[in-house]
């Protein structure tokens, strides 16, 4: 059933992993898992930027920004696509450096470990209801470090490799997903500069 694990991963995070790497889904699966989790950001940054508005001043006399329920869309759906798509560029890194670690997985183990990993930060997305740079700023930071967490407890298992080295590994994860954030950003920006940026309402 997918999303079956979605609990797992939150109350008892070592024991879930075991039972990911006893039962391994398809290829499929894990890519349908992180299709439906990835729905929860980018719906509500369409829903927060067109209806509710983001409050990024001070005090309360600050404007509210809101765009354009057609830039919304538009940027919604890039998001969507954009996760997805890094979730898979995670995935084929993990089972590139994992030859680095004298470990084999193949795409579907590799692709297990980044939509898993993937998951808190991405439903982080729930916290634009209220849509608040520092309150937005604060869920992230809990659930990117709660992706951490679970990157660095699921590798061992994953690989089946000794902690160190699985410490090693995550830390090599976590620098090579930074790098796919800068690359992001970097697109987001030249994107913007010729005029694909938002349009406010």
């Amino acid at each position: 059933m997918i999303l079956s694990h979605l609990w797992g991963i939150y109350t008892h995070p070592k024991e879930e992993w075991q039972t990911i790497d006893k039962k391994h889904e398809s290829y499929f699966y894990s890519l349908s898992h992180i299709m439906i989790i990835a729905i929860i950001p980018a719906g509500m940054a369409y829903y927060a930027s067109a209806y509710l508005g983001w409050d990024i001043g001070a005090g309360p006399t600050a404007d509210v920004i809101k765009l354009t329920q057609t830039s919304a869309l538009s940027m919604g759906i890039a998001m969507y696509f954009g996760l997805i798509v890094g979730v898979i560029a995670l995935a084929i890194l993990i089972h590139e450096l994992a030859k680095s670690f004298d470990t084999h997985p193949n795409y579907t183990q590799s692709l297990e470990i980044a939509a898993y990993t993937a998951t808190p930060l991405f439903m982080t997305g729930f916290s634009a209801f209220y849509p608040e740079l520092w309150f937005i700023m604060t869920i992230g930071l809990v659930g990117v470090a709660y992706s951490v967490y679970l990157l660095y407890s699921g590798v061992p298992i994953m690989l089946h490799i000794p902690e160190e080295k699985g410490f090693i590994f995550s830390s090599s994860v976590v620098t090579c997903g930074l790098i796919l954030l800068v690359i992001l950003m970097v697109s987001s920006v030249i994107l913007w500069s010729i005029g694909l940026g938002p349009q406010y309402a």
